[in-house]
Order: C-alpha cells, then sequence, then structure tokens
C-alpha cells in the first residue's frame, strides 16, 4: 500500500472517519451517486441473491447497500458502523435484522453466521486491508461470498482527491484517507483465504459528467470498483 499524502491536491483540513461522517451525515444521502455503487451491484452476475440466507454490511452507513440487499430479497441483514448518526438513517429504513455501533475489523458479529458479507466506499479509510479480509473471512459461511464496492485506486492518485464534504459554513472538510493498489486487495484477500470471482470497474461517463460539469477531463477514467470473492475452500 501507498501513503496517500503525496498525491493529495486538495490540503483540506481533515477529520476522523467518525467525526468526518457525524458531520457529513445530513448531506450524504444525495452526495454519493448511484452509479459509484449501485450500479456496479447491478453488474454482479455469480451472486443468487434469493438464495442468500443472511448477510453482513459492514460499514453500512446510512444503509444504501443493505436497503439494495433488502430489495434483492435478502431478509436477514446486519449492519456494523462506527458512526451513530449515520446509524440513526440506517435504522429508519426498515432493512436491517439489527445495527450494531463499532468497528467493522472487529464487528462481534457471530463467527461462519452469513452467506454474504458486503463493504462499500469504505476500505480508502482503513490503514491496512487485512483486518477487513479477515473479519469478512470470519463471518463468512464456507460458501460465502465477500462482496467489496472502492473508490479505484488510479482516480485517486490522478485526481489527488480525497474522500471529502462541503461542511454547512462553506469548507471543504477530507476524511482520513489512505490509498491501497488493486495488488494490495489481492494481497489481503489471499492471506485471509479469499479468492477472487469477479470484478468490474464503473468510469466516468457522459451520466457522471452532466452530474458534475468540470469532471470532462475526467471521461473514461475508472473512478470505482467493485470485486467479489470467495474461499479458497469453496467450489467456483
Amino acid at each position: 500500500m501507498a501513503d496517500f499524502a503525496p498525491f493529495d491536491r486538495r490540503n483540506y483540513p481533515t477529520v476522523g472517519v467518525r467525526e468526518g461522517y457525524r458531520l457529513w451525515q445530513p448531506v450524504y444521502e444525495t452526495a454519493v451517486f448511484d452509479r459509484m455503487d449501485l450500479a456496479l451491484l447491478e453488474r454482479l452476475e455469480t451472486p443468487r441473491w434469493t438464495e442468500i440466507s443472511a448477510a453482513a454490511d459492514l460499514g453500512c452507513g446510512t444503509g444504501r447497500i443493505g436497503t439494495w440487499l433488502s430489495g434483492r430479497g435478502i431478509a436477514a441483514i446486519d449492519g456494523v458502523d462506527v458512526t451513530p448518526e449515520m446509524l440513526a438513517v440506517a435504522r429508519g429504513k426498515n432493512a436491517y435484522r439489527k445495527l450494531i455501533e463499532g468497528d467493522l475489523r472487529a464487528s462481534g458479529l457471530d463467527a461462519k453466521a452469513y452467506a454474504l458479507v458486503a463493504c462499500s466506499l469504505v476500505d480508502e479509510h482503513l490503514p491496512s486491508l487485512e483486518p477487513l479480509y479477515c473479519e469478512a473471512a470470519r463471518l463468512l459461511e464456507t460458501r460465502g461470498r465477500f462482496l467489496l464496492v472502492s473508490y479505484h485506486p488510479f482516480f485517486l492518485m490522478a485526481v489527488g482527491m480525497p474522500t471529502h464534504f462541503r461542511h454547512p459554513d462553506g469548507r471543504q472538510i477530507s476524511i482520513e484517507t489512505h490509498l491501497h493498489l488493486l495488488s494490495d486487495h489481492v494481497a489481503a484477500a489471499r492471506a485471509a483465504g479469499l479468492i477472487l470471482e469477479e470484478m468490474h470497474e464503473a468510469r466516468v461517463d457522459e451520466a457522471w459528467v452532466a452530474r458534475k460539469p468540470k469532471w470532462q477531463d475526467y471521461r473514461g477514467w475508472p473512478i470505482s470498483c467493485c470485486s467479489l470473492w470467495r474461499s479458497a475452500g469453496s467450489p467456483a
């Protein structure tokens, strides 16, 4: 993994994850574009959503992913997040069986209890990927799968833009951001006994440029990616 600081072109004031999402929560729902995460989930071919008995949503935030999974027929979804204000929004969506305030790297959820573990737009806040992949592997049933949506490292490096938001007072504020290359993900997954099954990348397209006209120069660049991992001991 590499330090993000040399690539940071914004140099906004930076806060920790819990404080950052506490401040961002009032406008978070309108800030995240569906093409960043949900559109990538639509491209997955392997999961049979209606056959998934239980799912864990690590870093569930306001419940974007849990709500999407619930809409695919998954009835039992447990979420974990470090920010109470984000959890309060997720709780109001009635998509979760239970919600826990805690660290996704040590969730406290039961081992081997989930056919699917999901984590979306969170890993850039972690100094190291290994604890995340190890926790996902711990939670998965023998034939379970780990679903991860991440900012694309190319975009973070090329644009020099950390995760950030506009404070109500007008200031731009960054949330602690770390850079993880795709090879870092593979290494962390291998150490946890997981192997790659699917990967999809989202690129800046016409819809993105329509939403953010200043991104015209980034057209065609990869911005996020979705990867699906399974236990190395499970049949393909």
